[in-house]
């Protein structure tokens, strides 16, 4: 007998739908883990309704940072006794190898901890005079947040939104992605148990067409933080753009690696295959173009060649196993398509460049780490945002040279630098149009550094203080000193 698909949280109870329900594929066997199910209009005018009606009581918003911050607190140690559990699902919903997904549960749990500190921690001011009165800075709560999240990483994501929405005051309505909603389902059940009020999260599953479109559209809903493809950030502006309402974007990417000849080539070889196969390349800060200084481009290209052929495809459950599947079938086919057009196109492929031979995954959507190189920065496959395990290497002569060619993108996200010469290193980070700059290292992320990108990469940004700040309106407040 077909187990019933699983509810979505409303106002804490558990609701399910007569819509036809999502499918859970495991990535890795292609066998189906389970139902879930999908909200539709109703559902989310629902959701919404009582959202706001939860973020009008005095029971999160009016109480005291300090409170407020204990039950973050809880929300994060009562992840860190389900961690098992909660990278039980991530891992055979979207294929990420376990141990990562053990450490992105970690990673989680960690957030709404730090926000919980920057909760009970951070202060208004008061603000110079100019006259006889006292002037001063408040931050109120949006109301209704809605919080949209990929399916890549979907703990860390879910708790980098709604940690600090929720600590800002804010009822948040989280949609996962259809791929992975299992583990936002976890997460309402936590928050309900760590004692957040009924209604102040609420986890509405679907897909992005029918329950991300009608949510991000409600009229009740006051700001929207959203994480994935820029096509899709850019309905949402649209949306949003009619609405006037806030949106925190954070979008696609294709960051350059720069490795220059004076580098500690080991050091920067490890960190590039690093930055583009782990996840299976599917990151938005992967390193998918990789700028090498001529004069070591080859000695570069022979160690990556070698590290990526080394690498362990295998099921993510599996001892060892450095990549697992891409999280779906439709997207290893396209990344697939991809790369056979390059191929067709004239370039050449150094490592991978198919799905593994190893007849025990032949029924996951795997795919093998690859590096192309034989094209130049206009190719189609060094401007396009693939998100997969797909390196490009591309060579540049000088400074000057190298930094118009990783600009020549219509992404700003994320960007690497390999030298010595610390001059040299911080004249093109300056230089480089990216959110993030890493030099001598790559893919260091702290939740207390404010993140997010240029361009077409998306505008605001998360984690930090102002990651709190993102969702609080601000509000000027006088006090008039010149009556008895």
């Amino acid at each position: 007998m077909q187990e019933p698909a699983k509810p979505m949280l409303i106002d804490g109870r558990q609701t399910s739908t007569s819509n036809d329900p999502l499918v859970s594929v495991n990535p890795a066997r292609g066998t189906i883990n389970h139902a879930i199910s999908a909200a539709g209009p109703d559902e989310v005018d629902l959701a919404v309704q009582t959202s706001a009606r939860a973020a009008a009581r005095p029971d999160w918003r009016d109480l005291q940072p300090h409170q407020r911050a204990a039950v973050l607190h809880r929300i994060s140690e009562l992840m860190q006794r389900d961690a098992e559990v909660l990278a039980h699902l991530q891992m055979i919903e979207n294929g990420k190898v376990r141990s990562e997904c053990v450490a992105q549960v970690r990673s989680a749990a960690a957030t709404f901890r730090y926000y919980a500190a920057v909760c009970e921690t951070l202060g208004s001011e008061v603000t110079p005079a100019r006259g006889n009165y006292l002037s001063m800075v408040v931050h109120e709560p949006y109301g209704v947040v809605a919080a949209l999240t990929p399916w890549n990483s979907p703990m860390t994501m879910e708790a980098q939104k709604v940690a600090p929405a929720l600590a800002a005051g804010n009822a948040v309505i989280l949609k996962p992605s259809e791929l992975t909603s299992s583990p936002a389902l976890e997460l309402g059940r936590i928050a309900l148990e760590a004692g957040l009020p009924p209604g102040v999260l609420n986890v509405l599953t679907g897909t992005g067409a029918t329950t991300g479109a009608a949510l991000v559209s409600h009229p009740g809903v006051r700001m929207v933080s959203f994480t994935g493809g820029t096509a899709s950030g850019r309905r949402i502006a649209a949306i949003a753009a009619q609405k006037l309402m806030p949106v925190a974007l954070e979008l696609g990417g294709k960051s350059p690696h720069i490795v220059f000849d004076d580098a500690d080539i080991e050091a920067a070889v490890e960190a590039v295959a690093g930055g583009i196969f782990e996840g299976s390349g599917q990151s938005c800060v992967a390193g998918s173009r990789l700028f090498v200084q001529r004069e070591v481009r080859d000695r570069v290209v022979e160690l990556l060649v070698a590290k990526a052929r080394g690498i362990r495809v295998d099921l993510p459950d599996a001892p060892g196993a450095r990549m697992g599947p891409i999280a779906s079938f439709a997207h290893r086919d396209h990344i697939a398509g991809i790369v056979d057009a390059a191929r067709a196109a004239g370039a050449r492929i150094l490592a991978g460049g198919a799905a593994p031979a190893d007849p025990r995954l032949a029924q996951g959507a795997f795919y093998l780490p690859t590096i192309i190189d034989g094209i130049d920065n206009e190719a189609a496959i060094a401007q396009q945002e693939i998100f997969g395990p797909v390196l490009c290497v591309l060579p540049f002569d000088d400074e000057d040279d190298v930094i118009a060619q990783a600009n020549d993108s219509v992404y700003g996200l994320a960007a690497g630098i390999w030298t010595r010469d610390y001059k040299r290193a911080w004249k093109v980070a300056r230089a480089l149009e990216a959110g993030t700059v890493w030099i001598n290292t790559y893919k260091q992320l702290s939740i207390s550094t404010p993140f997010g990108g240029f361009k077409e990469s998306g505008f605001g940004r998360e984690k930090g203080v102002t990651g709190m700040r993102l969702y609080q309106q601000t509000k000027g407040v006088y006090f008039g000193l010149d009556q008895p």
